[in-house]
């Protein structure tokens, strides 16, 4: 079953809390803090395999967890970190957020990896947290939560050279009499019901061969299967554009299918095409042959894939025009962004609410669930943290008073002035 859209939830490894534990040896004076930091959780990280060409095992991976760091032990020894959790992909796959507003990254190399939810930080214990000023803290630090996303996948067939043209032409013949694909082949439509890739060697030099499942006429519109499979097109820098001689009319299909790739994107016309005249054995093809030639404005190669007549020449051709053909720059689309570490947003918002303020954002959470809220000392380090944030002083310009409620996530505290 071939798979090119998914929708998965990755889940990133918590970080292993850090510990507050004291050293009490016998023969350690002072003794001092003996805790130590929690491991880093996994990540969830997808892996470029060129052997793969779906994405069926996603499919049935819909929740993708990571593992969590361990916490920290005593005599100061650090928790282990988690193993990362890696997910094998096609290459061409493309990963972005549920609503498709921010692009995440692609898999474009075999073996290339792609971070798609981050392990969290493991929290520090009471030796990494010692300072001249505070020789031994009573507290550690809570780890990290992992990165959690609902992130939709795609894959983009990605092949040098594609085969388009009507069902039934012969491209799936062509395709496993000059590669090592081996396409099903029958006498009836929409035999290819996903792309196939094949690796066509020509002398010592080589490129990638995409078998399309056949496009009809309105596959635009979601006529057949054209609208599911006209966007792995995009990728291809050459199309052979497969006609059959023994049709009624092979340069109006020829026409027909230029028309659906304009209507999908009219840049797809700019690419260099080579006409492939199938089936060339049936007798009775020379007038058909002589309109091909004196009408359309690309090479067209006369060929046999069942009697494999001429492809030779015709893989040779490809090979000419293929190291013409400039690289694919694809469109930049505005109203998706590329995701950055960086998030741009403040450290915190206040909000007025009924009984007091609400405190809230991504930099203060993350100093919330890292404190422990158990430990005196802890808490007092959280009200130092938020006033070196300037929170004191925009509470007071929002108007809050002294023994006012401010609600900081799960927590009420009482503002002191």
């Amino acid at each position: 079953m071939f798979v090119d859209e998914v929708v998965v939830e990755v889940y990133g490894g918590r970080g292993g809390n850090g510990i507050a534990v004291a050293r009490r040896e016998k023969y350690v004076e002072m003794g001092g803090p003996w805790g130590g930091s929690g491991g880093n959780g996994g990540s969830v990280i997808f892996v470029g395999d060129e052997g793969m060409s779906t994405l069926l095992d996603l499919r049935y991976q819909r929740h993708i967890k990571a593992k969590n760091g361990e916490n920290g032990r005593t005599k100061g020894q650090d928790g282990a970190w988690a193993e990362h959790t890696y997910i094998r992909v096609p290459l061409g796959t493309i990963v972005y957020n549920e609503d498709k507003s921010v692009r995440i990254g692609e898999v474009t190399k075999h073996l290339e990896e792609l971070v798609v939810a981050q392990g969290g930080k493991g929290g520090r214990g009471n030796v990494a947290l010692a300072t001249h000023r505070n020789p031994y803290p009573e507290f550690a630090e809570n780890g990290d939560a992992g990165v959690y996303r609902k992130i939709k996948v795609e894959l983009k067939v990605l092949a040098d050279v594609g085969l388009i043209g009507y069902p039934s032409v012969g491209k799936s013949t062509l395709i496993s009499v000059v590669s090592n694909a081996r396409p099903k082949i029958a006498e009836y439509p929409f035999t290819t019901l996903q792309p196939n890739l094949g690796m066509v060697q020509v002398g010592e030099e080589s490129f990638v061969l995409a078998d399309l499942p056949g496009l009809i006429e309105n596959a635009h519109l979601g006529l057949g299967l054209g609208i599911r499979f006209l966007k792995h097109v995009e990728r291809c820098r050459i199309f052979l554009h497969v006609v059959d001689l023994t049709r009624d009319d092979p340069y109006d299909d020829y026409l027909k299918i230029n028309h659906e790739l304009e209507m999908y994107n009219e840049e797809l016309l700019l690419r260099p095409q080579i006409v492939v005249a199938n089936k060339s054995d049936m007798p009775d093809n020379d007038h058909k042959i002589d309109i091909l030639k004196s009408k359309i404005p690309h090479p067209v190669i006369v060929v046999s894939a069942h009697q494999m007549k001429d492809i030779d020449k015709l893989l040779y051709k490809t090979l000419e025009e293929l190291k013409k053909a400039p690289k694919i720059q694809e469109e930049v689309r505005h109203d998706i962004k590329n995701y950055t570490l960086e998030s741009g947003e403040p450290d915190f918002f206040i909000n007025q609410v009924s009984d007091g303020y609400e405190l809230s954002g991504a930099k203060l959470k993350i100093l919330f669930e890292r404190t422990d809220f158990v430990r005196p000392e802890a808490v007092k380090r959280f009200a130092r943290q938020l006033r070196s944030m300037g929170v004191d002083d925009a509470l007071r310009k929002a108007g809050a008073k002294n023994k006012d409620i401010i609600h900081i996530f799960s927590y009420e505290f009482e503002f002191i002035d």
